[in-house]
């Protein structure tokens, strides 16, 4: 049906583009620039034909979002929504879309299970957007299947390290004000990230001063490790906390010695006191 229909009397010939459902919006558009070529001049068919490419335009399996342009590559679904001023991704995105193209946009957050419902995507280009957070339940649903993340050219300073090593895609995250920290460290040995890419992830801050304004992986290599860092902090703070508790037991123990110890010194003088009674008790008996 998608392919240019001839009839056997006076051949009819439809485009492609015709043919193509991409939501209300986009649907004037096609049919604006939609033509028919006729080799018939009967009204009748004329007619038939414009109305059977109405038909088809009509978004009967999925709808495009708003200001998004729905569309193929590779006999793919691909939405593609950039510079769009978008503040959110969509939330009707079609569910059999492979190719997610949110690009320079003004998006700050990815919620929870943002993809959830997208069962078949394997790119997200989220590139040079102002995206600040990522829920850690971001990418549910996605997680296998995807192959490419963008986030590139963010405002991303950290992120949950679980949100990306679930993840089998391949990711960019350069040009974002990254605070180099032990999940970042984490995310850069385990998670697959773009080569090409990689050296672009910058300390925009970070625990020394030494490290600010290099590479992450120029960092590394040179010995530093957040990660130990955090993990020194950690026994400090137990040491810390053992000491306080061995404090606290041996006061306990002191103030238990020091009463125990005044209560048998006023038992003691309680016996002294009571032979010392007894014979006055006798001498007046006898002057009676």
């Amino acid at each position: 049906m998608g392919e240019a229909l001839q009839e056997r009397r006076g051949a009819v010939l439809l485009p492609r583009s015709c043919c193509h459902p991409r939501g209300a919006a986009s649907c004037h558009a096609e049919l604006a620039g939609c033509t028919m070529t006729l080799t018939s001049t009967t009204p009748a068919t004329s007619v038939a034909q414009a109305f059977f490419c109405l038909l088809l335009c009509i978004p009967w399996g999925s709808s495009c979002p708003p200001s998004c342009q729905c569309t193929e590559r590779a006999g793919a679904k691909a939405v593609l929504c950039s510079s769009q001023h978008l503040e959110e991704i969509p939330k009707d995105i079609p569910r059999d879309v492979v190719f997610l193209k949110l690009d320079a946009n003004s998006i700050t957050r990815i919620p929870s299970n943002a993809f959830r419902h997208l069962s078949h995507l394997e790119e997200i280009d989220l590139s040079r957007n102002a995206i600040e957070k990522i829920d850690r339940a971001a990418f549910r649903g996605v997680a296998a299947g995807l192959r490419s993340l963008d986030l590139s050219s963010n405002r991303i300073r950290s992120i949950p390290k679980e949100a990306l090593l679930a993840l089998n895609a391949k990711l960019r995250l350069a040009n974002n004000p990254w605070h180099c920290e032990c999940a970042l460290q984490e995310v850069l040995w385990e998670a697959r990230l773009d080569l090409d890419s990689v050296q672009d992830i910058t300390c925009h801050t970070a625990p020394r001063q030494e490290y600010v304004g290099k590479p992450l992986l120029q960092v590394l290599d040179a010995g530093g490790n957040f990660c130990s860092v955090r993990q020194r902090t950690m026994d400090v703070a137990m040491f810390v906390t053992m000491f306080g508790w061995f404090a606290m037991v041996i006061g306990y123990v002191i103030c238990y010695v020091r009463h125990n110890r005044e209560d048998s010194c006023r038992h003691r003088e309680r016996l002294r006191a009571l032979p010392s009674a007894q014979p006055r008790a006798e001498t007046a008996s006898t002057a009676l």
